[in-house]
């Protein structure tokens, strides 16, 4: 049950969910936080029948325990899916019974009477980061360093069992026409015919551990980076140079996603905790050079690119280049800063509490 200080918040309750192929955890969030111990159960996901009965009943718990009705239904699920919509459908190895497309917002609407929002995971870690995570934060910081600069846009990408993306504008998450908002199947910086997200993912950390090392065990990338923290026998090089590579080709592809789309980078997943190894050539790789045709050269981002987690380098990116310039015609000075800039920021709420507030503020700003 929500404590008695929460059971007299006026603010209103969310219901959410964590959908694993796994396991389904149901929950509440009220102002933000979680009122309500969780709920799991297994999500049966290969039966189509008894997944979809496991979801009603696990959101029926949920809701019989709360004092209040809430105000929606608010979670992420896998795609790919029509999220605008409330339809999932198609290819999802971890939701086999779902790929002919099943209605599953417009049932729990029907069922709880209550409005009902899925997004994609990824999208709702880049609005919970925008809405009161890494953006709230950096804006913080440039007011308490004197700056008058302020960031309305961010990016999100989390690095775990994919590299998922999502794009925040002016507190608006953009959701895109066809639910489809994606940096996963960019090219692959090194292999082209390849995705990105086979140089990104903990399957690539596992990859390049193993074919620089020569190591055959079965290792996990916590193993990896406990290698190349000195803590567990095996090639610290190599576990070294497995996350620097991931670093790189992820910087590409943030190169260009930054390039379209201007605004503070916030990483977030499984693999942020190894930044220490693979921030250095990401940053490298984003601040790399590029030629024209006839010979010139120029920066491959248009901004400087900054790592806002380096006291020096936040430092830095506080202070631009700010400089009063006249008004032609008049005594007037305005403030000019011709120094373009961006930064890269790992998540410091994590990305399982990015999601759950994501899911939360998008429900509670769209009802």
């Amino acid at each position: 049950m929500c404590t008695m200080t929460q059971l007299h918040n006026t603010e209103p309750i969310v219901v959410t969910l964590d959908a694993g192929g796994t396991n389904f955890v149901f929950g509440a969030m009220q102002g933000g936080k979680a009122c309500l111990e969780s709920i799991t159960m297994p999500s049966n996901a290969h039966d189509l029948d008894l997944c979809l009965s496991t979801l009603i009943k696990g959101f029926e718990q949920v809701i019989a325990s709360l004092e209040h009705k809430p105000v929606a239904i608010s979670f992420a699920f896998p795609g790919p899916a029509d999220y605008r919509n409330g339809i999932i459908g198609g290819f999802l190895p971890n939701f086999p019974s779902f790929r002919d497309g099943v209605a599953l917002g417009p049932m729990l609407e029907e069922h709880f009477g209550v409005p009902v929002f899925i997004n994609n995971d990824a999208d709702l870690f880049a609005y919970g980061e925008a809405m009161g995570g890494a953006l709230p934060r950096v804006n913080r910081k440039l007011e308490a360093a004197g700056s008058e600069k302020r960031y309305r846009n961010l990016l999100g990408f989390t690095f775990g069992t994919g590299f998922g993306f999502g794009f925040v504008m002016d507190g608006k998450l953009n959701l895109g026409d066809n639910s489809c908002v994606e940096t996963f199947c960019l090219k692959h910086r090194d292999y082209p015919q390849y995705i990105v997200e086979d140089g990104i993912a903990i399957r690539a950390v596992k990859r390049v551990y193993r074919e620089l090392s020569g190591d055959d065990r079965t290792l996990e990338p916590r193993d990896i980076f406990n290698i190349a923290e000195g803590t567990m026998e095996g090639n610290m090089e190599a576990a070294k140079e497995s996350f620097a590579t991931q670093g790189r080709v992820a910087g590409d592809a943030m190169a260009t996603a930054v390039t379209l789309m201007d605004g503070i980078i916030v990483i977030g997943g499984g693999l942020a905790g190894a930044a220490k190894y693979f921030m250095p050539a990401l940053l490298e790789e984003m601040r790399a050079k590029i030629s024209t045709i006839s010979g010139d050269t120029l920066n491959r981002v248009q901004m400087n690119v900054y790592n806002l987690d380096d006291e020096a380098e936040f430092a830095a990116f506080a202070k631009g280049g700010s400089t009063k310039i006249k008004v032609y015609g008049s005594n007037r000075e305005v403030v000019y800063d011709p120094v373009k800039r961006v930064g890269v920021t790992i998540s410091d709420i994590g990305a399982s509490n990015a999601v759950s507030l994501g899911a939360y503020l998008y429900a509670i700003d769209n009802i």
